[in-house]
């Protein structure tokens, strides 16, 4: 007799920004607490890393652990710095927060394959359409880490629904 496997594969997302200290470790925990609150948690990795080497091994930035947790989430990822070549290969979407980071990561695709893993979080932006980027709050104020955080929940959610709409054909509000 054979068994039919209904699990479904996990789909490895990896967030990036510039240091990996602010937007990245935010975009990984909302997606995480994202994807618990579906019920879809064991059918996601989630992780988040940096483009440069300034802050690996840092916790994130204190200001965005401390707005992060105004709104119950625990921002607490250690940094670490993309590598090309094991994260093309290990992750299905990698998400950048801006036009920068788009660059700087498709500049380092092997291929066309790889390339088409690189999405901008700012394409999900459906709740702000005028928004075209996450911008880094990192040499701002509390308000710029609050934008951040409003924009980086609107891209997860919609970025969550489509995920879930192409992988199992339903629509997702």
């Amino acid at each position: 007799m054979v068994k039919e496997n209904h699990e479904k594969r996990k789909i490895a997302l990896l967030f990036i920004c510039l240091g990996n200290i602010c937007r990245s470790p935010a975009a990984h925990a909302i997606m995480q607490r994202d994807v618990e609150e579906a019920g879809v948690s064991d059918r996601f990795l989630i992780d988040s890393a940096g483009i440069g080497p300034w802050h690996v091994g840092d916790l994130p930035d204190r200001r965005m652990r401390q707005h992060g947790a105004r709104r119950g989430l625990d921002i607490s990822h250690i940094a670490r710095q993309f590598n090309a070549k094991a994260d093309f290969r290990a992750f299905d979407r990698i998400v950048v927060m801006d036009e920068d980071n788009y660059l700087a990561i498709t500049s380092k695709a092997m291929s066309e394959a790889d390339r088409e893993k690189v999405i901008r979080l700012s394409d999900y932006l459906l709740d702000h359409p005028g928004a075209h980027s996450v911008p880094d709050p990192y040499y701002g104020n509390g308000t710029d880490f609050e934008l951040a955080l409003d924009l980086i929940e609107d891209g997860c959610r919609h970025l969550l629904a489509a995920i879930i709409e192409q992988e199992d054909g339903i629509a997702v509000d």
